[in-house]
């Protein structure tokens, strides 16, 4: 993943740009924003460059607390014609989940990409990839321990936001390295209670179209499947994904696997799946998206009933 090759193309291109980019997937989730944020301030910290950090979609307000969150920006908010001499794009998992920025990549001279989903048509002029890593915040943990750079509390904290978020809180992990690194910025500084506390921040709003999901769940194929939905109007208050849905849902004895359906909007339906100790990101690949063994999603363009139909084949398939 990181070598003296790649090291020294990195650092070249680094050194020698005058303007740098960096962005991750639509709807940023805590991994995808803080991993951004802690790269960006540690290549100004240690190359003395300026980096212009940006997003599409939504940010969920329980990451409002986190470092530096008010430097990221929404991409329409940058000059129309802004072309960066390097675009870093982080935790995309495939191209077409990267949205508004997707411009600003194409544009770009060089292009590097940092991440930890499984792609086979990758956008990057330079990788640094690892599917094994638990998120792509390991990864840049790892540059930056390989690299020497100086850093401070505030990237650490990023770091731990973005591990304790993507591995659900520890529950996903499933090598010993991520534990490793989590041991050693604990002792570097981050409280961990502190960061915690300020994920377990949302509105009341969404609470109670959360609450009002889980409490209408249907459960198939002998309670192996539920599937929650979240309608169109209900959506304007979801923040970010749906967790508590999923996470509430995930505790209930003898339930395999979980789907949360959200209508963005017409003909576009927004999946989430979880599966307890099931594989779930073939389904997500079977409805074009992706992400990790047990924790996947999809974007599908077509009507709410359809989608969810062809859940309950693929499901119905699976549980078979």
């Amino acid at each position: 993943m990181i070598n003296a090759e790649k090291w020294k193309i990195f650092d070249e291109k680094i050194r020698s740009a005058g303007s740098i980019l960096l962005c991750a997937h639509k709807n940023p989730d805590g991994d995808a924003i803080c991993s951004v944020l802690a790269l960006a301030h540690l290549i100004e910290m240690n190359y003395d460059k300026e980096v212009v950090c940006t997003y599409d979609g939504n940010i969920p307000d329980n990451l409002d607390e986190v470092p530096l969150r008010r430097r990221i920006r929404f991409f329409e908010k940058l000059d129309d014609d802004f072309a960066p001499d390097v675009a870093i794009v982080m935790d995309y998992g495939i191209e077409r989940n990267i949205g508004g920025p997707h411009k600003f990549i194409e544009r770009a001279k060089f292009v590097i990409e940092v991440d930890h989903h499984i792609n086979d048509n990758k956008i990057g002029n330079l990788c640094f990839d690892d599917s094994d890593a638990a998120a792509t915040a390991e990864i840049v943990y790892k540059m930056m321990r390989y690299a020497g750079w100086n850093s401070d509390l505030m990237t650490r904290c990023l770091l731990m936001t973005a591990i304790i978020t993507d591995t659900g809180g520890f529950k996903y992990v499933k090598r010993g390295d991520i534990l490793h690194i989590a041991a050693e910025l604990v002792d570097s500084g981050v409280n961990i209670q502190r960061i915690v506390n300020d994920l377990a921040n949302k509105p009341r709003k969404t609470i109670v179209t959360e609450a009002t999901a889980v409490g209408a769940t249907e459960f198939y194929y002998k309670n192996r499947l539920g599937v929650a939905i979240i309608n169109s109007s209900q959506y304007k208050n979801l923040d970010g994904r749906g967790e508590t849905v999923l996470n509430l849902l995930g505790q209930i004895r003898g339930l395999d696997y979980v789907a949360l359906l959200k209508e963005q909007k017409p003909n576009q339906i927004g999946v989430s799946l979880r599966g307890r100790f099931k594989r779930v990101d073939h389904i997500a690949s079977a409805l074009g998206g992706g992400g990790h063994e047990f924790a996947a999603g999809a974007v599908v363009a077509d009507t709410l009933e359809n989608v969810k139909a062809r859940i309950l084949e693929l499901f119905r398939k699976e549980i078979k």
